[in-house]
This record gives C-alpha cells, structure tokens and sequence, in this order.
C-alpha cells in the first residue's frame, strides 16, 4: 500500500485521464438508453398499423419497460458489489442490445412486450452501476467533470430523441429505431472491455430478499401511478390507488431497511446532508422542474403555437446546444462560486426560464424565442450536473453503491412527477377554462407552476454551508482560512 501511494500523485495526471475516459464509456451507454426511452414515441402509431393494433394499445410498450425497470433498479447495487460491476454492466448492455434487436424484429404486440420487458431489466442495472464505475474510478477533484460527463445524455437524449425519431420514422421505417442501438450497444461493450476495470467488494452479504421484494413493489406500483396519471387513460382512481400503494411499500421497505444488520439497501447516506438534499428534497423539487421542461417546451410549439414537428425541432436545437454550452464552463463555475451558490442562483434563472417560456405566443420574434431556449438550456444543464455531483461530493466508499442505487431511483420518481406534474396542470387549466383543446393560457399556468417549484427547490438549497462539497468544487471560502 505504501508503495501505490508515493507513485500516486506523479500519475495524477494519468489517473485523471483514465477517469474521463471511464465515464465516456459509462456516458456512451447511458446515451443509448435515454435515447431509446425518448426515441420510441414517435412511431407508436406506425407500430400500432404492422401489428394490427390501435395506437393507444401501444403505450403497453412503454409501461412494461417502465415497470420492468423498476422492480429490478434496487438489486443494482448488490449485483455490482457481489459479481463485480464491470461485468454486470457489460451484461445489463448486452441484455439491453440483444433486446433492441428482438424489439426491431418484434412480428407482433405480444412479442414487442417481452421483448420490451426484458430490455427494461438491462436499463435497470445500467444507470447505477455504470455510476458506482464511475464513482470507484475518479477522484474527488475529477468527479465534477465525470459526473458532468455522464449527466450530458439524460439532458442531450431527450432533446433530440423526439426528432431523430420523426426522421427514422418518416424516412426509413420505425424497426430502425431500436436496430440503431446495435451498433451503439457493440460500441459500449468493446469500450468496457478495453476500458473499464474489473471491480469487486471482497465481502458482500447475502441477498437481503424481503428488502429487494418490498423496495420493488413500492417503486413499481409507484411509477405505475405516475405513468398513469401522465397517460390520463385509467381514471384518477386507480392511478392514486397505485401511488398510495407505492407510498405504502416504500414506507415498509424503509423501515425494514432500517432494522435488518445487512439492508439490501444502506439508508445511511441520507444522514449526508449534501447526498440528502441533493437526491431526495430540495433535489427531487430541483428535477421536476428539469424533467418537466422537455415534455411541455415541444407541446408548446406544436399545440400551442400550431407549428410543425419539424419547426418544433428547429426550437429545441437551441435548446439543445444550452445544454451543451455550459459544459465547458461548469467545473470553473463551481470552482468559483460552490455549490450553494450556483444551485441557488442558477436555479433562480432556470425557474425564471422556465416561467418565462409560459408568456411566448406565436406573435413572439424568434430571436427572442432562441435566446430564451438557450438560456434555459445553459441553466438546466448546470442545474443537473451541479445536483449529479454534489450529491455525492461527501459519500464514503462504503456508501456507494447503494448511494447510486437510491439516487437513481429517486431520480426515477423525479422523471416521470415531473411529467405528471405537467400534464396534471396543463388538464387542470383546460378544464378551468372549459376548453376542448390545450391553449395558450393552460401552458402559461403549467410553465408557471414548474417555474415556481423550481424557484423554491433553488432557495432551499441556501440552508446548505458555504463549503459544501468544496473538496469536489475546489471551492475556497474565504471563511474558511479564518481560525
């Protein structure tokens, strides 16, 4: 041990890039999945005409996979731990692949659902373990440029999903919307493979089953509530009833957690204040506003402003490319200004984006269209990486992987509340307003809404220390060198 660490720090630089290189890889694959989740929508109804199905019956797809995920999202962690992360993410790849191309080949609905099923298990272990790679591998001073490395597919994916799914679609045929994950999918592998080291926990308890069972039943019937309320095609009933049924579980699961000696899950990283806001307050609030965002901005141009898909997409590059901007500048911004304050501050000019979207009307000049997309795009972006790497900024090693584990998961939740939330306010306003259709009022009310939570998620984050997590932001208080 005294040997590896003389020789460590003249190979920081070295260390440095291998880790980045790590989270490329692990980025790779988490593009391929986001990107399927987003892409598929688009030829729903095509799908529906080869299998001799009404459109609506398509969404089983989408709900399968949804559900799939989740019932197996909280074994991630111990597979990674007992069998060594490296190889259960080249197999959650593989069955992710292999499923895509069973999807491509799908003659029929019974057939695109199991496949469908199955490739919702590989997406499962996917996020978490390609996170708990990527957190054993960097350092704390590299960890915001990797994690800001793997955050860039969730906020690029569904931007440009919906568009490079209309051009699939309408130029080739919808199969290729899932044959183009092959080639993606042998990519990541073959990265893995040269790439990604073999890592393993020398002493893993054994599977704590009731926890797995329990966590499972309350994140899937959870989700399943949400995925419902978002379609709006079961009744408010039933969707309420599968939430309190997913509250109810996870309630179970928690105490359960919290009295077994060795919990599925380790529940001990929300005694971390920065992993606790991060993923489960101020955080969860954080994302709804993130997540929201891409759902409604498309509906906008399309339903509120009568404008194409096409146009729509036009829209969204600026959007997009705000996304990407603030890469290049968010390891010196945190490094200036800490994590407090640009969770507070850029969280502020997020919300006022995101409200500001609410008074566009066909009538507005594109340019100022443009510039308000982009903005939106650059505090987004911030927002999520900022989010992604405090949250664990603080955690141990020991912590990790069930850290991962619960941050996707809560991750999961924020993902589709953050739809439902939408689609609840934009229905809400319509039938206020006693309308047939959506129109521009009802997405001034939804933006405004979003924006509102996510201005209060931003000021709760005040509440965090001047130094949070400046061991990762390289953050220097001028407090902090007071005796």
């Amino acid at each position: 041990m005294t040997v590896a660490r003389t020789t460590e720090e003249p190979s920081e630089a070295s260390f440095g890039r291998q880790s980045r290189i790590i989270a490329f890889v692990v980025a790779v694959s988490f593009f391929m999945q986001i990107l399927d989740g987003t892409i598929v929508t688009t030829s729903l109804p095509q799908m529906a005409k080869t299998f001799g199905v009404e459109p609506v019956s398509m969404s089983i797809g989408i709900t399968v996979y949804l559900l799939t995920m989740a019932a197996f999202v909280p074994l991630a962690g111990w597979a990674g731990d007992r069998y060594g992360a490296r190889r259960v993410f080249l197999a959650s790849i593989t069955i992710f692949t292999v499923a895509s191309l069973f999807c491509g080949l799908s003659g029929s609905l019974a057939e695109f659902i199991l496949a469908r099923a199955v490739q919702g298990v590989g997406s499962a272990l996917m996020t978490p373990v390609g996170r708990i790679i990527v957190l054993k591998s960097a350092r704390k001073s590299d960890l915001v440029h990797a994690m800001s490395m793997i955050t860039w597919p969730a906020l690029t994916a569904p931007v440009i999903g919906p568009v490079l799914g209309s051009f699939i679609t309408t130029y080739l045929s919808w199969h290729w919307n899932f044959l183009i994950n092959i080639p993606i999918g042998i990519i990541g592998l073959g990265l893995v493979l040269r790439f990604v080291p073999d890592q393993r926990e020398e002493k893993v308890a054994r599977l704590d089953l009731l926890g797995f069972v329990q966590s499972a039943a309350g994140l899937t019937f959870l989700l399943a509530g949400l995925e419902f309320v978002v379609q709006g095609t079961t009744g408010l009933a039933p969707s309420i009833g599968l939430i309190a049924a997913g509250v109810v579980f996870s309630v179970i699961a928690t105490r359960h957690f919290m009295r077994v000696d060795a919990p599925l899950l380790d529940l001990s990283a929300f005694k971390v204040q920065t992993f606790a806001m991060s993923t489960l307050s101020a955080g969860t609030a954080s994302r709804v506003a993130i997540n929201a965002t891409p759902f409604l901005i498309p509906l906008l141009f399309q339903v509120g402003f009568g404008r194409t898909a096409i146009d729509a997409g036009t829209y969204l590059l600026f959007y997009f490319a705000g996304n990407l901007g603030m890469k290049a500048i968010t390891t010196q911004m945190l490094r200036i200004f800490g994590f407090r304050n640009v969770l507070v501050v850029n969280g502020l000019i997020s919300s006022a984006s995101i409200g500001a979207c609410g008074f566009l009307s066909p009538s507005t000049p594109d340019l100022l269209i443009y510039c308000l997309l982009f903005i939106a795009g650059l505090s987004r972006s911030m927002n999520f990486t900022a989010l992604n790497t405090l949250g664990f900024a603080d955690i141990h090693a020991a912590q990790r992987s069930s850290a991962s584990t619960l941050s996707s998961m809560l991750q999961q939740v924020s993902l589709l509340l953050g739809v439902a939330v939408a689609a609840t306010m934009l229905n809400l306003s319509r039938t206020i307003h006693g309308g047939e259709t959506l129109s521009l009022a009802d997405f001034r009310w939804a933006f405004l809404v979003i924006g509102l939570i996510g201005a209060i998620s931003a000021l709760r984050f005040v509440s965090l220390p001047h130094d949070a997590g400046a061991e990762v932001s390289r953050h220097k208080m001028k407090a902090s060198s007071k005796p």
